[in-house]
């Protein structure tokens, strides 16, 4: 996770948890990742509201929630909060970047026995998986619920980034 890390720290994606830290294995928490989404595409001027009651305007993730949630990149975890503290899964994470790429062709079935058709994730986890953003756990399952590590989420942003045009 080296490259991915340099690359969001030079970026600007993210500063780390500290002036000297990355904290690769720490928790990736559903603020950090719209926050480092919202910092890829150039962080946008937000001039809308936050409509979920655990997002305040004196957090450092508002306006990345304010534009994930007006972009449709999150609908959040209720119709009234999107838990920004909640560690994100590898589910919603794909998700998350497939929405950012503007939901492309998903490509084709993946045979992971952990992801039916019906599931949320679904599609991005095809293009996830079609595109090498990620390869799974295994050969044969995705996932979808485990947490996401702050290195795995950088990672899964990079490989997205450099997905030729």
């Amino acid at each position: 996770y080296f490259d991915p890390v340099y690359w969001a720290f030079d970026s600007k994606i993210t500063t780390g948890t500290s002036a000297t830290t990355f904290s690769p294995g720490d928790k990736c928490s559903r603020a950090q990742i719209v926050t480092f989404l919202w910092r890829f595409k150039g962080s946008p001027k937000v001039n809308y509201n936050v409509n979920f009651s655990d997002v305040t305007k004196d957090k450092y993730y508002y306006d990345a929630v304010a534009w994930a949630a007006y972009n449709g990149i999150t609908t959040g975890t209720s119709a009234t909060t999107f838990s920004p503290n909640d560690t994100c899964t590898r589910g919603q994470i794909v998700t998350f970047l497939y929405r950012v790429m503007g939901e492309p062709s998903p490509g084709a079935a993946v045979n992971f026995k952990d992801v039916s058709g019906d599931k949320y994730y679904y599609k991005a986890v095809c293009w996830a998986a079609n595109h090498n953003v990620t390869t799974g756990t295994s050969d044969t399952t995705f996932s979808p619920n485990d947490k996401c590590t702050r290195a795995q989420s950088v990672t899964f942003l990079y490989r997205t980034a450099i997905l030729p045009k």
